[in-house]
């Protein structure tokens, strides 16, 4: 039996199916507004907490302003919010029949997570805005050039970006918006408490000292700090001494192993 080659589909054709995902998932935004506020509510209560009425209260080893300190790590809350929303909307999808209504058009189903991740993104970059503006109310300040400050905002975009495939693995791996709604609240709780987001990890106990130095969370947070010359912490641990490197690899291994599984298991959802 004679096979028949199929032609690769043209680059453009797919980021026409992107721009079209996204522009859908824009549009299902725009009747919620909310999700932006709830993005922003809880780095802002931690600001706010902590950040203003605790930080005559918190010191930090090397000295400085807690308040911000504390900003780096309320403006990385941002990307770890996004994980519930996004995870529970594609749960949503699977669960109400718009996955297999994509899957019956003659589009890349690539394009459907990229859509909904590029839309997301957006979302959470408006939730960054806000958390910056209520920051700069409460005193923070950047201290070095421009184009550093610029730097530090391009790392949480990017550290958001790769949160948005986290949730999306979630979603295509729990599918239960129920047990969505439970687990991810934790991403958001848990995971900043066990960085140095709020306390520095040379104050932590023993047994939690290392988990937060190699949080993922610590090294991004720590590239920021230094990029917005604010202050920051000693650790003598490689990732502490070493947080570009340990955020790079970090973040490309966890953006590589998320995306690549969930793109995997988008296409053998439901069949």
């Amino acid at each position: 039996m004679m096979s028949v080659a199929v032609a690769p589909r043209p680059a453009s054709a797919l980021l026409t199916e992107v721009a079209a995902v996204t522009g859908r998932r824009l549009r299902h935004l725009r009747r919620a507004p909310a999700r932006v506020l709830g993005v922003a509510l809880s780095p802002l209560v931690s600001m706010v907490m902590l950040g203003y009425l605790f930080r005559d209260s918190i010191s930090l080893p090397a000295g400085g302003s807690y308040g911000e300190y504390v900003f780096a790590g309320g403006a990385v809350q941002v990307a770890l919010a996004c994980v519930g929303p996004t995870a529970v909307s594609v749960a949503l999808d699977l669960q109400g029949g718009m996955t297999d209504r994509f899957r019956s058009l003659p589009i890349s189903r690539r394009s459907v997570l990229l859509g909904h991740t590029l839309a997301d993104l957006l979302v959470g970059l408006l939730g960054l805005v806000i958390v910056t503006g209520f920051g700069l109310l409460l005193g923070w300040r950047p201290h070095t050039e421009p184009l550093e400050v610029l730097g530090g905002f391009a790392l949480i975009a990017v550290f958001i970006y790769v949160m948005l495939w986290l949730g999306v693995l979630f979603a295509l791996t729990l599918r239960n918006v129920e047990t969505i709604s439970v687990i991810t609240p934790f991403v958001v709780i848990v995971l900043p408490f066990l960085s140095n987001a709020f306390l520095a990890t040379q104050n932590m106990p023993s047994l939690i000292r290392p988990v937060a130095e190699w949080n993922p969370v610590s090294a991004v947070i720590a590239c920021c700090r230094e990029l917005w010359g604010n202050p920051s912490t000693a650790g003598g641990s490689f990732p502490t001494d070493h947080p570009w490197v340990a955020a790079g690899v970090s973040l490309g291994l966890l953006f590589a192993f998320c995306s690549l599984v969930s793109f995997r298991r988008y296409r053998t959802v439901g069949s």
